[in-house]
């Protein structure tokens, strides 16, 4: 920007912005004025939310049509829409990082960094979403983070209403870190592109992003201390559901169980659990092996073939009546340490070690059968570790008590095993799945993996060695390669109610186009700006965009205002990226009500928040955000 090319080049655009005549509004024919009344009315449907978006936006695609403003070539035309296919693929890959437990493992990190500072931790968390939400669905990394800074403000003794709306602040800031961070980045691209520009690169959005995310995390140390300290009561749901505290009280299994850690010179090193025989011989019921590894401390299955290896702590059950005794003599014998079991183990453990109750229904072919007889640890990896009949639990080991009609198991083991007790419906009933059933990622053992597809993805899309949508496209089929979602979960992923909502509402800026309509917007804008500068109208587009933002989607907002933006800088004979970036980012500052973005609504409830405390935080916010787009964008992208 420095250059003499450069300088020269500004001056040549500023002499023609010089000489481009003052033509204020202009008039308005009836088509463009059928089409402004059509979007009008969309955007009043969008407010009100009836019927929903994609309907409105797909009916009102058919109406453009229908009165001949649109052929049918140029009304589909958003199915084809590079930028709406890397929408959906990006779903897909977003899906896979939460199902390989990325954001978990970040959350755990936090936990560990956060040292008891409040400060510390709101800065941390903010980076962290920020930063998982630049390559995920925001909405979906701050559900993600919810339950997680609520733990972490617990053990802080942070109220959560302090921690709540920066994590929600973070989640939009994340959008403006990298091209795919939110849809209005892409959607703005797409925009760029169908007008003949070559569009922004993966990390263009970077260095403005990380501007506003520093600002955003000081702001937010400053003005937590303007929130209102509410204590967030449990939810309904959580009232009611169970945890895995108290199926394992319940069960007496918390009295019962002991660890061990293996020492080098235990007899049982090398050797596997087949043939220990710890069950048989000393009733030892290992429910789980803990062992260290490259990420930390992880839990290996208790399968038969599982061998023994030095520094490995076994989780052992003890169901007789002199279970404390076996328990000593088991450790006397096999040289092993006895460590202290903390009554949180499951819950610390929650997301490799699971717990769930099982019925035994009417004609099920286990009845009269017992455990040791079903084999459940060989065949579906289970270990059945508690027993209750008629509400009572059974004094007798449950390994060797005769199923009833009626009988409640405790069962443990990893959560795929757990699930997998889905599909036998004729031999069990899965009567109670813990609260934290819902936080496991299926595939969190892959996490790695999922971090290895992502980063080639991201490579790919920076070196231009291939189109975007190619590179996206590779990435979710390697997602699938290495088991990090599977066809599906993929599907599932994919939000089709946001790419129904772009896919209907992209012909209009054509509509718009072929009317008028854009000339006549632009020229509005202009007369209200009085065309003082390229500048004056950045903060004009900001300010309407942001305002339009208040009532809409971002990702509606930006489809509608994407075109208005473009043509802004056509007409005042500018480059057009600044214009679009402009739209993008003003796009994504939902920051003014707890309404205007599905990640304000989220922390809402947690936060114990008041429709004012948006409103008093979230608007001197968006206001530093408009002034530093307006000062930082036209040196990025000098005009």
């Amino acid at each position: 920007m420095g250059t003499r090319a450069c300088r020269a080049r500004r001056r040549r655009r500023s002499r023609a912005f010089a000489r481009t005549p003052t033509r204020g509004v202009p008039s308005m024919n009836p088509e463009t004025l059928w089409v402004l009344a059509l979007l009008g009315g969309c955007v009043v449907c969008f407010v009100l939310n009836r019927p929903r978006m994609d309907v409105v936006a797909l009916a009102a695609l058919t109406l453009l049509v229908l009165g001949g403003t649109l052929t049918l070539a140029e009304a589909l035309s958003g199915f084809s829409e590079p930028g709406v296919i890397l929408i959906a693929l990006f779903f897909v890959i977003g899906e896979a990082l939460a199902r390989a437990g990325v954001a978990q493992r970040v959350g755990d990190w936090l936990v560990e960094r956060a040292g008891g500072r409040e400060a510390r931790l709101l800065a941390l968390l903010m980076a962290a979403t920020a930063g998982l939400g630049s390559v995920m669905s925001s909405t979906a990394v701050v559900a993600i983070f919810v339950p997680v800074a609520l733990r972490v403000a617990a053990r802080v003794g942070s109220a959560p209403g302090r921690l709540m709306m920066p994590l929600a602040f973070a989640g939009l800031l994340s959008g403006m870190l990298t091209l795919v961070g939110t849809p209005p980045n892409l959607v703005v691209q797409a925009e760029l592109q169908r007008r003949g520009h070559a569009g922004f690169g993966f990390f263009d959005f970077t260095p403005m992003g990380l501007v506003l995310l520093v600002l955003g995390i000081g702001y937010m140390l400053v003005a937590r201390r303007w929130l209102v300290a509410r204590e967030a009561p449990l939810s309904v749901a959580e009232g009611r559901r169970r945890r895995l505290r108290d199926l394992a009280s319940d069960y007496g299994l918390l009295d019962r169980t002991r660890r061990f850690r293996v020492p080098a010179a235990s007899p049982v090193v090398g050797r596997t659990l087949g043939e220990l025989e710890l069950r048989a011989r000393h009733g030892a019921n290992v429910i789980a092996i803990e062992r260290e590894r490259g990420l930390g401390p992880t839990v290996v299955d208790t399968s038969a073939h599982q061998q023994i290896l030095p520094g490995d702590v076994l989780l052992a059950d003890f169901a007789a009546p002199d279970g404390r005794a076996q328990a000593q003599r088991l450790a006397e014998q096999m040289g092993f340490t006895e460590l202290p079991f903390r009554r949180d183990y499951f819950s610390r453990l929650s997301r490799e070690i699971g717990l769930a109750e099982l019925l035994v229904p009417p004609g099920a072919a286990v009845i009269g059968q017992s455990i040791l007889e079903l084999r459940m640890r060989s065949q579906r990896g289970i270990n059945v570790i508690g027993l209750r009949r008629g509400g009572r639990l059974v004094d007798e080991d449950p390994l060797h008590a005769k199923l009833k009609m009626g009988d409640t198991l405790l069962v443990a083991g990893a959560w795929k095993d757990i699930r997998g007790l889905a599909g036998a419906a004729r031999d069990f009933v899965v009567l109670t799945l813990p609260a934290e059933f819902d936080d496991v990622a299926p595939a969190a053992s892959r996490a790695p993996l999922a971090l290895a597809v992502l980063a080639a993805t991201v490579a790919l899309m920076v070196s231009g060695l291939v189109p975007n949508v190619v590179a996206a496209l590779l990435g979710c089929l390697a997602m699938g390669a290495v088991r990090c979602i599977d066809a599906e979960s993929a599907y599932r992923s994919i939000h089709w109610q946001s790419l129904m909502l772009i896919v209907g509402m992209l012909p209009f800026a054509v509509a718009l186009q072929k009317t008028g309509g854009i000339d006549w917007l632009v020229g509005a804008m202009l007369a209200a700006t009085g065309e003082a500068s390229p500048r004056a109208a950045l903060a004009g587009l900001f300010v309407l965009t942001a305002v339009v933002g208040l009532f809409v989607s971002n990702t509606a907002t930006a489809v509608l205002m994407a075109p208005i933006g473009l043509g802004l800088a056509d007409r005042l004979g500018c480059a057009p990226e600044p214009f679009a970036m402009m739209v993008a980012l003003a796009a994504s500052a939902a920051f003014m009500t707890p309404v205007s973005s599905p990640v304000n609504t989220l922390v809402l409830g947690p936060g114990r928040y008041r429709f004012a405390d948006f409103v008093k935080i979230g608007v001197p916010f968006t206001v530093i955000v408009g002034v530093v787009c307006v000062a930082l964008l036209p040196l990025l992208f000098p005009f």
